[in-house]
């Protein structure tokens, strides 16, 4: 049987560099080989040149941009590179183009060679802030309408700036600036059975009253003499008020309200043997 495509091979990662070179020119400034993959790296200025030609030259041929991705490198002057995911479905093969940029220069969009790169250049613009000169409809995708800043950038905070819930005064969504309670980053390394100087919340509740247990069957420092048992001193027992009181009722009067073994005084009486039907007519009479 003949593969529908070649095998996936590393060796055409020379050939691929080599080819590239040759098709690109000037705007590739660098080109290595690092995970098995080839990762190009261009300017931004031949961003759109560069990718014609690894779509059409052949020898190349990479017809899909399967994804835009973002990292962002806060320490270099131009923080962001923009990756291009190729592939060759011909020759089954995957590139990486890489173009440095910062936040105030644009990169020319692609959408004139893959449509489906509108989208994907929306998302790296919502979540980083990268622009794209040429896309007619650069709005974000994945975060709500409102939303300041853009989070997969290294220095946004891990809180977000604002936070959303309904009001019921206002009876919609609101939009409110974070307010988080900053006890929890107070950490005690110490171990519970080492004991602690200082008293933990509900340890109060153990000094008070009968120095029951906080719950049946939890741990308590007390000792065994002094513990009284959870329950006794909390439901203390009581006579019942009458037989039948489960059924809140103050008298008995057959078993249908005890079930006392005594008939009720509206109970009839039962026939003779259990053969006989007391009914009119049939074939018991």
């Amino acid at each position: 049987m003949i593969a529908p495509a070649p095998a996936w091979a590393t060796d055409l990662n020379d050939e691929t560099i080599d080819a590239a070179r040759a098709a690109i020119g000037a705007p590739l400034t660098d080109a290595r080989v690092r995970v098995g993959e080839v990762q190009l790296f261009v300017h931004r200025d031949g961003l759109v040149p560069a990718l014609t030609a690894l779509r059409d030259t052949a020898g190349l041929e990479y017809q899909q941009l399967m994804e835009i991705a973002g990292v962002d490198y806060p320490e270099r002057p131009e923080r962001f590179d923009v990756v291009y995911n190729l592939l060759s479905v011909t020759r089954n093969h995957r590139i990486q183009v890489h173009v440095a940029t910062d936040e105030d220069h644009p990169i020319p969009t692609v959408t004139g060679l893959w449509p489906v790169a509108g989208w994907l250049e929306r998302e790296v613009y919502d979540l980083y802030g990268v622009l794209f000169e040429g896309n007619q409809d650069l709005r974000r995708i994945l975060t709500d309408y409102g939303f300041r800043g853009h989070p997969l950038r290294k220095d946004f905070p891990m809180t977000g700036y604002s936070e959303v819930r309904y009001s019921e005064e206002e009876k919609r969504v609101v939009y409110e600036p974070v307010k988080l309670a900053q006890d929890f980053r107070t950490f005690d390394f110490l171990s519970p059975w080492e004991g602690a100087e200082y008293q933990l919340p509900g340890d109060e509740k153990a000094a008070a009253g009968a120095m029951l247990p906080q719950e049946k069957g939890a741990q308590t420092p007390l000792k065994a003499d002094a513990i009284v048992k959870a329950g006794q001193a909390e439901s203390p027992a009581q006579a019942p008020k009458a037989s039948s009181e489960p059924y809140a009722k103050a008298t008995a009067e057959g078993t249908a309200d005890t079930g006392a073994g005594k008939d009720s005084a509206k109970a009839e009486p039962k026939p003779a043997t259990s053969d006989v039907n007391p009914g009119k007519g049939g074939q018991n009479q």
